[in-house]
């Protein structure tokens, strides 16, 4: 009988309820919160939904991203999903999906673009400087300021670069929410900053873009980019890459095998270990809170950069850009472009700029490479 009680207390004592924290059950509530904006709001599911899931698990049984013991114990299943995190491999491999998914087109067609999507880096330096403002190191400052280009991978991969790990699952539940967020956050802001009439211009139809110009699109900007900051070779590198599998045109099984199987095989390994740095020990203290407070000053400061820039560019070309389309150059690609398209759609049905702004939005992610391969260069890390 005793064995029989024995062996009860034990594994009652070894269910979660006997474990857990009270700041458990609340981020065990927060990943339930995420999972409900992915499954019903459908906000960046694809990420949100492993993010919340990682988040979810961690908070039960934290030995799940546990690392291996020095008497030779196995790590937990999610440790080895992060060290691919934190050696930069995920992140790198994500940005060669998005190039064989992306189309350039808009770009070319339209190399201004290029200066709304810098433009909206702005936000990037913004939070930099407020990072350094509220206490943090130069290098933790760099990290957290990659959350204003509104580009998760970008945010892991450079905060695995500065080994500022213990930053890590903060910087980018911050980076991909804001990237969620985006219906959310901006359209006050670009109304805000826009007149009724300016949200009205329509633009010229783009020129039609070569198969020519495509192919010797990613060539190029990887010599030009690289050569300057080789440091942004793992992102802008796999970029193109992925890209230049797309336009060539001889390859079709390495396009849908970046653009599908592997992109999503990669998500899921990213998402999970992401959201398993989550814990709430690791998650529930006033650094987060600051990241998140300036991953949200960082975002609104982009979005404002990019529509103020538009207002410039609109003044230059005598009204024939529409602001909004600023907006799109944080990176969160395609969900800013969307945006624009959806305010601009508010106040003329007729308005069609998803195609506009397409271009000031890929812009932004190869602007926001460029910014963690500067910081990299500052700091010496290769």
């Amino acid at each position: 009988m005793d064995y029989i009680v024995n062996t009860l207390d034990n594994l009652v004592h070894q269910t979660a309820f006997f474990n857990l924290t009270w700041g458990n059950y609340l981020m065990i509530a927060v990943a339930c919160f995420f999972l409900y904006l992915a499954i019903a709001k459908e906000f960046e599911p694809l990420l949100l939904l492993p993010i919340a899931f990682g988040m979810l698990l961690v908070n039960i049984y934290p030995d799940i991203i546990a690392p291996p013991g020095v008497d030779g114990s196995a790590g937990g299943l999610l440790y080895y999903f992060y060290v691919l995190d934190e050696k930069a491999i995920l992140p790198s491999l994500i940005f060669m999906g998005v190039g064989a998914m992306t189309d350039f087109g808009p770009l070319i067609a339209n190399p201004k673009s290029f200066l709304l999507g810098a433009a909206a880096q702005f936000g990037i330096f913004a939070a930099y400087f407020g990072a350094i403002a509220l206490g943090f190191n130069d290098k933790a400052a760099a990290a957290i300021s990659i959350i204003g280009g509104a580009d998760g991978p970008t945010s892991i991969f450079l905060a695995g670069k500065l080994g500022q790990t213990n930053l890590l699952g903060p910087i980018a539940v911050a980076a991909y929410s804001y990237m969620s967020l985006v219906p959310i956050i901006q359209p006050p802001i670009m109304k805000l900053l826009t007149t009724e009439k300016e949200r009205k211009i329509k633009m010229a139809q783009l020129r039609p873009v070569s198969k020519l110009e495509k192919i010797l699109f990613p060539i190029i900007v990887t010599i030009v980019v690289c050569m300057i900051l080789p440091t942004t070779a793992p992102l802008v590198g796999m970029l193109m890459l992925g890209n230049l599998f797309k336009e060539s045109g001889v390859v079709r099984q390495l396009t849908d095998t970046a653009s599908n199987a592997l992109m999503y095989i990669v998500v899921i390994l990213l998402g999970t270990s992401v959201g398993a740095t989550t814990s709430a020990e690791a998650f529930l203290n006033l650094s987060t809170l600051k990241i998140v407070a300036l991953g949200l000053i960082a975002f609104a400061f982009g979005t404002a950069a990019g529509v103020l820039f538009g207002k410039l560019m609109c003044i230059f070309t005598g009204g024939k850009v529409n602001p909004l389309i600023g907006s799109a150059g944080v990176s969160a690609v395609p969900m800013a472009a969307r945006v624009s398209q959806k305010v601009g759609a508010e106040a003329d049905p007729t308005n069609f700029l998803l195609m506009h702004a397409m271009g000031p939005n890929v812009a932004g992610v190869i602007g926001t490479a460029v910014a963690a391969g500067t910081f990299m260069a500052i700091f010496g890390v290769f």
